[in-house]
């Protein structure tokens, strides 16, 4: 039995990659609707926070459903 250790090396690190980039886009997404939630308190519009937490939602969205599908394809 012979074990792969550059694949298994190289699967901890994109998975290791795209699970710190999943968690920054969310992140980044919650930040932006805070960023909404001090503006509207303050009586400003933060059009462009909000726009850019949705983006950053949908981001993670799309990553998901990619993952999902590559999972149910090789069935």
């Amino acid at each position: 039995m012979n074990i792969d250790w550059a694949a298994i090396g190289s699967v901890l690190g994109v998975s290791l990659v795209v699970t710190v980039g999943m968690v920054a886009l969310f992140t980044l997404g919650i930040k932006g609707l805070s960023v909404r939630e001090r503006a509207v308190a303050q009586g400003n519009s933060a059009a462009l926070a909000v726009t850019a937490a949705y983006l950053c939602f949908a981001a993670c969205a799309v990553a998901v459903a990619y993952g999902i599908h590559l999972i149910v394809a090789k069935s």
